[in-house]
């Protein structure tokens, strides 16, 4: 009789053994009390820290809101026409002398830079 008790008790403990084991590999909670609380491995659950985690994840999403409004606009700069055709004659201002005097097509232009 004694031996089968002992059986009993340890086909239980091994039982529980591999139930936390998978529950754990698949990240579910280790166990579940009468009073429906939840042990996920350390993380509380209690209202406080899930406002907290509320507020963070709040904040998080403004930012990436914010990152992705700014990066909207950054692409609308650099795909915009104006920009380019600003870059090209800012390109052609840089040029030296030489190279513009030696072009014999266009007409030349007398612009002169404003001085800063």
């Amino acid at each position: 009789m004694m031996d089968f008790i002992i059986a009993i008790v340890a086909i239980c403990t091994l039982g529980t053994i591999i139930n936390n084991w998978i529950r754990a590999k698949h990240g579910y909670p280790l166990k579940d009390d009468d009073y429906g609380d939840e042990d996920y491995g350390g993380y509380s659950t209690s209202g406080k820290d899930i406002s907290q985690l509320k507020e963070q994840n709040r904040i998080l999403t403004d930012k990436l809101e914010n990152a992705t409004d700014r990066i909207a606009v950054l692409e609308r700069i650099v795909t915009d026409s104006g920009y380019h055709t600003a870059r090209e004659i800012e390109a052609l201002r840089d040029l030296p002398v030489s190279a513009k005097a030696g072009s014999s097509s266009g007409v030349p232009l007398d612009i002169k830079k404003e001085a800063n």
